[in-house]
């Protein structure tokens, strides 16, 4: 599952994105993987794991809407119940 959120500040101002990727490791748990920055400069990115499925989208989801709330907008979404809402 793959969100990828954009936010246009000013028009001075660069674009800032903040990506969210949830994926299965081969040991059966839940990786969501947070990543934001400058689009096409510097970027940071944050690796947090899970044991269940139901955790890993729980966080996925309060990250999501933590962003929305931030004034971020959906630019893409894959996977299922990925959308921003």
């Amino acid at each position: 599952m793959r969100l990828y959120l954009q936010i246009q500040p000013d028009q001075a101002e660069p674009v800032r994105f903040y990506q969210l990727s949830l994926e299965q490791d081969l040991l059966g748990g839940w990786t969501l993987y947070r990543e934001w920055g400058i689009q096409g400069g510097r970027a940071s990115l944050k690796r947090e794991q899970f044991l269940s499925h139901t955790e890993a989208l729980t966080a996925f989801a309060k990250h999501r809407d933590a962003q929305l709330k931030r004034g971020f907008r959906v630019m893409f979404s894959q996977g299922a119940d990925a959308s921003g809402r």
